[in-house]
């Protein structure tokens, strides 16, 4: 890996392209790396998770809405949507919406957490939609994937939008905008055009996950990969984009980020040295935020200790500053505690989520989210005695350079009545690739049929899986059918709108 100084140049100062962010990221996309088997075993996997989260929603009125969306805008030969026939076809921008909500709606995917956070797997409906569109092979998409993920890796490990208020989008945005270029093998002058206005596109306001968090938050990734597509379009055609897009007086790090003075230090392979950032990301076995993953275990476990819950006066859960005040009560929204909160909010409030956890010694991607669920008595009063503190060492670990000492969990402390105390700490997710039952092969196709189930007859799952753990070897004919039609779907996308 090559570090690379990112700063503010004034506009008087001619900054060179080749000393540009947006040209590197461009560089390290136009560069024809093999893939390592790894990388493409990982590249497969993730594939079928998008998949089998996309599929459990497909009945959800956030995703009705936006394939309604989609498909409004026929196109051929265009992409197809999950859930639909083979024979529908839309344009790839669309079908790169409408997908994206589908894997975005439960925040069931994949995770990387650095100075920012991101769910990578937000990268591959749109790399799959052109690759579609544009007749390419399962080996061009793993190339194109395993670009997409080291570009977002790569920037979320060094530059926080989050500490400015600003959506983790907007690293996304350019993320898709390089993997496209990989997948279409555009020349670096193009690739970098349209980093550069993916970025500007992009950058939006953290609100829609604050407070009253909304479906907003899965269209929020989905809109990244759709105009980030058609900045790649615009490209193209010859379009330039505002330059330096980072580096600018008025640009990115300057106005939205760390400011004028501000010095960024982003480490990306260098020319030749193969794309492997996708094995630092991380899935959910729980249909929660990532960094309740661990908690969800814990609670499990202590669940054990605990035979009376009326009994605890207080848990206080010590973790990451960016747990604590993303997922906790340090981010001070009252939503978090509030029992009549939306599945999204419920999803982002640790002290939900853990309580829920300790009651059932379980978590269900449905279940534990149902109002009936959220406003049982108990479970409030349990709730609202959960406090978050930010902790020194879970801080350090959370942002450690070495992968094997990196964590995303804490200490818990249950003080109940009496004095006695209860306490247990965890450092990573049992699903981790480092924790008690990593994810393998096996368990991604085991989520798979267990959210697939009940919209995906299991004909269709398992023509798509035997399509998706060939990828590498799939012909574009073959891609280009790639996906699954869903039971009851064409009664379940409403009508209405301006299209």
């Amino acid at each position: 890996m090559i570090e690379h100084e990112v700063r503010v140049h004034p506009s008087a100062v001619d900054l060179p392209r080749g000393d540009q962010l947006a040209w590197k990221l461009a560089a390290v996309a136009t560069d024809p790396v093999p893939v390592d088997d790894d990388v493409a075993e990982m590249v497969v996997n993730r594939l079928i998770d998008d998949a089998a989260v996309a599929a459990a929603s497909l009945h959800r009125p956030p995703v009705a809405r936006a394939r309604a969306q989609a498909l409004r805008h026929p196109h051929v030969p265009g992409a197809g949507l999950f859930g639909c026939a083979p024979s529908t076809r839309v344009s790839p921008e669309w079908a790169a919406w409408a997908n994206a909500v589908a894997v975005r709606d439960l925040d069931y995917h994949d995770t990387f957490l650095g100075a920012e956070y991101s769910h990578p797997g937000d990268n591959i409906p749109p790399l799959l939609s052109v690759a579609q569109h544009r007749h390419r092979s399962g080996a061009d998409l793993v190339r194109a994937v395993a670009t997409a993920y080291e570009v977002q890796v790569d920037l979320a490990r060094s530059i926080s939008l989050h500490a400015h208020g600003i959506d983790h989008v907007a690293h996304l945005g350019p993320s898709v905008a390089a993997g496209l270029g990989t997948l279409l093998d555009l020349p670096t002058e193009v690739v970098f055009q349209a980093i550069g206005q993916a970025l500007h596109t992009t950058t939006a306001t953290r609100q829609s996950r604050k407070g009253e968090i909304s479906s907003w938050k899965a269209y929020a990734p989905a809109f990244a990969g759709k105009v980030a597509i058609e900045a790649v379009d615009r490209a193209m055609r010859g379009e330039r984009s505002p330059a330096p897009i980072y580096e600018g007086e008025d640009g990115v790090v300057a106005v939205l980020l760390d400011g004028p003075e501000a010095c960024y230090r982003v480490a990306l392979p260098g020319p030749g040295e193969p794309r492997r950032a996708i094995l630092e990301t991380y899935t959910k076995e729980y249909a929660a935020e990532y960094q309740a993953q661990a908690f969800i275990d814990l609670a499990r476990r202590l669940r054990r200790s605990i035979p009376d819950l009326r009994r605890v006066r207080a848990i206080t859960i010590h973790t990451s500053r960016h747990t604590h005040h993303v997922i906790g009560t340090g981010a001070h929204d009252p939503q978090k505690l509030d029992p009549t909160s939306s599945r999204e909010t419920l999803d982002h409030s640790l002290m939900y989520i853990f309580a829920v956890a300790l009651e059932d010694g379980a978590w269900d991607w449905q279940a534990s989210y149902a109002p009936e669920r959220s406003r049982r008595p108990e479970t409030v009063a349990l709730w609202r005695r959960i406090t978050t503190a930010e902790d020194p060492e879970w801080n350090r670990r959370y942002l450690a350079a070495d992968p094997s000492e990196r964590a995303f969990g804490g200490r818990v402390v249950v003080e109940l009545e009496g004095g006695a105390v209860i306490e247990d700490e965890i450092a990573v997710a049992d699903a981790h690739p480092l924790g008690a039952r990593p994810f393998g092969r096996a368990e991604y196709i085991a989520k798979f049929h267990a959210l697939a189930g009940e919209t995906v007859a299991e004909g269709e799952r398992e023509s798509f899986l035997a399509m998706a753990t060939h990828l590498p070897s799939l012909d574009a004919a073959a891609l280009a059918r790639l996906g699954f039609s869903a039971t009851d779907l064409e009664a379940r996308t409403p009508e209405g709108g301006l299209f």
